[in-house]
């Protein structure tokens, strides 16, 4: 599969609301009049103007339907789980971090009350502005926890196939029944990959893993997209 070389900015998100108007904050807002989570869709913007200044910045305040949405109307979809680790690894066997095992100030992440070796910007950065890991793709760790594809299992790999798992439906091979029905699903998500306010010593690590509502539309939640590699038929 191929990913986004960064997470999904703000100029990026509003082409897609530009041309899709039923996901614009003022319209998703009306359509959604019991969902306690509806007036923080979108809540930093100026009807469909992201905050100035901000363009490349992540977007964020997105749900994982919007963030599925967005990847549909640009013809890819969200990562499973195990893509989103896979690729944060940078080809990096066994490290804690995409960069290695020490702390570093490699990326956008800082935990409130304690000194680390991270500057602590205390917001979202501009996408790019920390070092690639091995595979050459940006902030895989802090900046914005990114959505996953995945329903949230805690004990999902214990049981899961080796090759190509994707929790609720088994594995990949079953990927259409989640793609063709998310706007139905109410499934906890997979959010990987940690924020600016994370603590590295859990929350920044490859394998570090949280979860959220997937009509959540928190400050700290952005997403990016894969798109599968066509394979050539077998005769």
């Amino acid at each position: 599969f191929y990913m986004d070389t960064h997470e999904v900015t703000n100029a990026d998100y509003q082409k897609f609301v530009l041309a899709n108007p039923e996901w614009q904050k003022d319209r998703v807002i009306k359509r959604m009049p019991l969902c306690r989570y509806r007036q923080v869709y979108l809540s930093d913007w100026d009807n469909n103007n992201y905050p100035k200044g901000k363009d490349h910045h992540p977007v964020v305040r997105v749900t994982w339907y919007g963030a599925m949405a967005y990847a549909e109307w640009a013809g890819k979809r969200l990562p499973t789980e195990a893509e989103w680790e896979k690729a944060a690894r940078g080809g990096l066997k066994g490290k804690v971090y995409p960069w290695g095992n020490e702390i570093l100030p490699e990326a956008n992440y800082g935990y409130e009350g304690y000194i680390l070796n991270a500057k602590q910007v205390g917001g979202t950065t501009t996408v790019g502005s920390y070092p690639p890991n091995g595979y050459g793709l940006y902030d895989m760790a802090g900046n914005v926890w990114e959505w996953c594809l995945d329903a949230y299992d805690p004990n999902f790999y214990f049981k899961s196939p080796k090759w190509n798992p994707l929790s609720d439906v088994g594995t990949i091979a079953n990927i259409d029944s989640i793609l063709n029905n998310y706007t139905e699903s109410k499934h906890i998500r997979i959010v990987r990959g940690g924020s600016y306010k994370s603590n590295p010593y859990s929350n920044v690590r490859v394998g570090g893993r949280w979860h959220a509502n997937p009509a959540s539309r928190g400050h700290l939640f952005g997403f990016r997209c894969v798109k599968p590699v066509e394979q050539p038929d077998k005769e």
